[in-house]
């Protein structure tokens, strides 16, 4: 071989490596840079399977969740099926009253009248579609907000607070901060109960859990807003809307992203205390998303 070649070849393999894969340190510059303009507090957590693709932002600090917290009352529900409390096909009776609120819910749309539902249904309904009058029927079923919060504390998710439920959290704007996580724990919870490592539930209720969680159709614009087409996203988003003042207290989604090959990485993005426009905190999640799905995808 040429002399002359060697150093061509050289050139060529390091410019191969690094478009091959990029190191997390530029991952976090890049979000860095997409944080820089931004007025809003912005918690992220990215974590790979292998330890070394984790990095985050603001992820000890506790930010407000919203509906994510339906995700975390799903795992509390699902630890009582799986010690025989009851069962995903009990019935529920959901009357006018329980109805007779202005909250957010699908299954008023669907059963004005009230209706008699399976558990499964309204965890799905909960989770999938955020139905706040099913969360607050969940959280009397499992014992209250601090019922949730102890299990995930039991459980070695300590990084969380869930004090209210639905009704109560939304009757007064401030009471959203008291219901927190971080986004470092945010990903452990997803991470335990979905690699299941510990055998958190049982496999009847983890193929439930991942199956709802796949299906959730809210946040079309968040994680999911520049991922390729039917990429398979694993998500539970929250939003508390605009105050008086036009500052957004939450617009959050954390979840699982799955790649071509199989693989996956764990994503929290909680946008907190935000002075921008909703598109604006939207396209925060999608453009963090993107990155970390170039990362991940290079590897």
């Amino acid at each position: 071989m040429s002399h002359r070649l060697i150093p061509l070849i050289l050139v060529f393999v390091m410019a191969f490596n690094q478009s091959k894969g990029q190191s997390i340190n530029t991952l976090r510059q890049k979000i860095n840079g997409i944080l820089a303009d931004k007025e809003a507090t912005v918690g992220v957590g990215i974590m790979g399977q292998n330890p070394k693709d984790t990095l985050s932002i603001n992820g000890d600090v506790h930010l407000p969740m919203q509906s994510v917290y339906k995700y975390h009352l799903a795992l509390a529900v699902l630890n009582q099926v799986d010690k025989g409390k009851f069962s995903l096909n009990k019935k529920i009776t959901i009357t006018q009253a329980d109805l007779n609120n202005n909250l957010w819910s699908p299954i008023r749309e669907k059963y004005p009248q009230g209706a008699d539902l399976t558990l499964a249904e309204i965890l799905k309904e909960t989770v999938a579609s955020s139905d706040n009058v099913g969360c607050d029927l969940l959280f009397k079923l499992v014992g209250g907000p601090k019922e949730v919060e102890s299990y995930l504390h039991q459980v070695g998710i300590s990084g969380i607070a869930v004090v209210y439920d639905e009704v109560t959290q939304q009757a007064k704007w401030d009471l959203q901060y008291e219901n927190w996580t971080t986004a470092k724990a945010a990903n452990m919870a997803l991470k335990v109960f979905f690699e299941n490592a510990e055998q958190q539930l049982s496999p009847e209720s983890h193929k439930f859990l991942w199956d709802t969680m796949k299906g959730s159709w809210t946040g079309k614009h968040c994680i999911r807003g520049r991922l390729p087409k039917n990429t398979i996203v694993a998500h539970k988003t929250g939003h508390s809307g605009k105050n008086k003042n036009g500052v957004t207290g939450a617009l959050n989604d954390i979840g699982i992203v799955f790649l071509p090959n199989g693989d996956y990485f764990y994503l929290s993005v909680l946008v907190s205390d935000s002075k921008e426009k909703s598109d604006v905190n939207k396209k925060i999640i999608a453009d963090i998303a993107k990155l970390s799905w170039d990362y991940f995808k290079s590897k």
